[in-house]
């Protein structure tokens, strides 16, 4: 595996930058910056065996550090929604920072997306690594954070992720990355998307779950055999309309475990791409970038994690971290053609 570093920039404060390439025996390749643990490109091979970038994100440093999209980024401490951006542990309530409305999304402005990282390489990648000192953006806790990206030889790329808290805390990790499999960028409707779930998160209008599950059976959002995305991306139903497309929460499994299972397979019949994603998380969000300027619907994110505003609702997969305990999941993105 061969590993270059370049110095990429510097954040207004004065801390470097780096870009980070790892390239296997294939030529395939991956780039990762030390700027929130972020995946900044994957050149994978089509049919043809051109490589090319599938994904979406900026070319030089100062893209990120404007970023309001979490392009690849990893996010935290809580990924997706907090309704009114508050919780409570143990009879005491924690004021979040407001991001969104009267709610929390994706970390607060005190995010993980925008924080530079301490790095370290390891035999098959990179670990990057960070502290987060308690009530930073209104979290309980001094959590020492981990995000180890690991390349392989058969293009298999994984995410691991690792936290302990000296504090009762809620942490839920992800990563959100824009995918775009055909290289070319052209719009993802006619990419094909499987995503084994039966049912999806109900949500308001604010993308706050009301804590209900509804069956994805005979709707727009059932993807449990393989379809194209915009086969009814822009069908005329409110949920579609509140969020500009998708942007749900796919139910993989009820309880929090380590067992692996297929969050999603997605593929461009241009291209011949292929991407499977496997995860230990109980939920996949699927997103299919309305919201991004000035081009909707020209990349998906598969964000695998802990269901939106699992602190508001206890049957929910509870993802509170104990002092003493540890959080480890991982995500396995397969590319093949």
């Amino acid at each position: 595996m061969q590993f270059t570093i370049t110095h990429w920039g510097c954040t207004p404060s004065g801390d470097s930058i780096y870009l980070f390439r790892l390239t296997n025996a294939t030529g395939a390749s991956i780039e990762l910056t030390n700027l929130g643990a972020t995946w900044v490109s994957a050149n994978m091979p089509n049919r043809y065996d051109v490589f090319e970038n599938i994904l979406l994100g900026y070319d030089h440093a100062e893209g990120y550090l404007k970023d309001t999209y979490y392009m690849g980024a990893t996010v935290g401490r809580f990924a997706n929604r907090i309704h009114q951006a508050s919780f409570s542990i143990e009879g005491t309530t924690y004021l979040l920072e407001r991001n969104d409305g009267e709610n929390t999304n994706h970390g607060g402005l005190s995010g993980f997306h925008k924080k530079i990282w301490q790095w370290k390489r390891t035999d098959s990648g990179i670990r990057f690594l960070l502290h987060s000192p308690d009530m930073k953006g209104g979290y309980p806790g001094n959590v020492q954070a981990e995000v180890e990206y690991q390349f392989t030889e058969t293009n298999e790329l994984t995410i691991s992720y690792h936290g302990t808290t000296d504090r009762p805390t809620y942490l839920n990790l992800t990563n959100h990355a824009y995918f775009n499999l055909s290289g070319d960028k052209r719009k993802i409707t006619e990419h094909e998307l499987m995503i084994p779930a039966a049912r999806i998160l109900e949500t308001t209008s604010q993308f706050i779950p009301t804590g209900q599950a509804q069956d994805v059976k005979d709707s727009p959002f059932d993807f449990s055999t393989s379809r194209s995305i915009g086969a009814h991306l822009y069908d005329d139903n409110e949920q579609l309309h509140w969020n500009k497309g998708y942007n749900h929460c796919y139910i993989l499994k009820e309880e929090s475990s380590d067992t692996l299972l297929t969050a999603a397979v997605l593929s461009d019949p241009f291209s011949g791409r292929r991407l499977t994603v496997r995860t230990d998380l109980p939920g996949v969000l699927l997103y299919t970038a309305g919201y991004l300027a000035p081009t909707p619907d020209i990349g998906v994110c598969l964000e695998t994690q802990y269901f939106p505003d699992t602190p508001s609702h206890p049957h929910f997969p509870s993802c509170l971290l104990m002092p003493g305990e540890e959080y480890r999941h991982r995500t396995i993105y397969t590319f093949d053609k």
